[in-house]
């Protein structure tokens, strides 16, 4: 494994955990040379699945694009990167074991606000907000509601 610091394949794993849906191993590596750690997952090669939007055109499902669509609803909050790590791969999983090969952009939402509803509340309303796109004031106010 290339290190991402100084470009060296010198590198070993310290660490290696497989997450609590057995579907991705998290492995902490650290250059031999530079001596910097970083972190790298390995999960299975899955067949493609393709995203229905909103205006029924279809997208290649792009899991970083969910990650920071992830990370943006979770800034300055207590959601670790672990802890968005696993969503993500929850709703592949949920995905791949239903057998689907195309799922609708709501569906994938729906998944992820649901583990952001369970985890923090603050980053559920944020992907809410954007995801759900509300309307106006009063939307968000009976989201905020139902919360409470």
């Amino acid at each position: 494994m290339k290190c991402l610091f100084c470009q060296n394949t010198n590198t070993e794993v310290i660490e290696t955990r497989v997450s609590e849906n057995k579907m991705t191993i998290r492995r902490r590596r650290s250059c031999l040379d530079c001596k910097k750690r970083f972190t790298t997952y390995e999960r299975v090669e899955e067949i493609p699945i393709l995203v229905i939007k909103r205006d029924d055109r279809r997208e290649r499902f792009d899991r970083k694009k969910l990650l920071n669509g992830i990370f943006k609803a979770v800034g300055k909050t207590t959601v670790t990167a672990d802890q968005v790590e696993d969503i993500v791969s929850q709703v592949e999983q949920e995905i791949t074991t239903k057998g689907k090969t195309e799922i609708k952009g709501q569906e994938i939402g729906d998944l992820v606000a649901m583990s952001l509803k369970k985890i923090d509340k603050v980053a559920y309303i944020r992907f809410a907000s954007v995801f759900r796109r509300f309307v106006d004031v009063e939307e968000f106010e009976a989201e905020l509601k139902k919360l409470l």
